[in-house]
């Protein structure tokens, strides 16, 4: 590689971190509407701690979070908006998207779904359940995991990988 490539090079890796801060900014100001306080807003504390691998700026992570508050007044609205439709061969999808602009997502959508067919609201929603995973390892006293799971009130038991176990609960109790 030639030194007239690194630079492009170093703007490449620039261009892809910028990317993602952008994608992670978005999220955390959807999380934010919860409430800005992360010890209270669980789906916020998850948006932060992605943001906080990705090497994340602590003033960029602050304003993302005032902006999703309402606190500051440039902020742009993002809203949550689910599409649903049938895949080529009526494999049911269901798809979530985040948009500033419901008017400009919309004809989008269409395009991808143009080999199945987009429906209409609640046309494929009934066949799938909205679920909470958490994946633990096991605790080093040797407890049965099941039993533990009972306790904290989950519906379903799985083994995971690497010797983990993988508790499915309502969306609600994943805190």
């Amino acid at each position: 590689m030639g030194a007239q490539w690194k630079p492009k090079g170093r703007a490449a890796g620039a261009d892809a971190k910028g990317r993602l801060f952008t994608k992670l900014s978005k999220e955390i100001m959807i999380a934010a509407r919860g409430g800005a306080d992360p010890a209270s807003n669980p789906r916020l504390r998850m948006a932060v701690e992605a943001a906080r691998k990705a090497s994340m700026t602590r003033d960029t992570l602050e304003r993302a979070i005032k902006k999703g508050a309402g606190l500051l007044d440039d902020a742009a609205q993002y809203e949550t908006v689910t599409y649903e439709g049938y895949a080529p061969h009526q494999v049911p999808v269901i798809v979530e998207c985040l948009t500033d602009n419901k008017n400009r997502t919309a004809p989008n959508m269409r395009v991808l779904f143009r080999k199945g067919q987009l429906g209409s609201t609640g046309s494929v929603s009934w066949d799938f359940d909205r679920r909470g995973a958490i994946e633990a390892a096991p605790p080093a006293g040797g407890e049965d995991p099941e039993e533990a799971a009972i306790e904290a009130g989950a519906q379903d038991v799985e083994e995971g990988e690497e010797g983990s176990t993988r508790f499915i609960t309502e969306p609600t109790e994943v805190d």
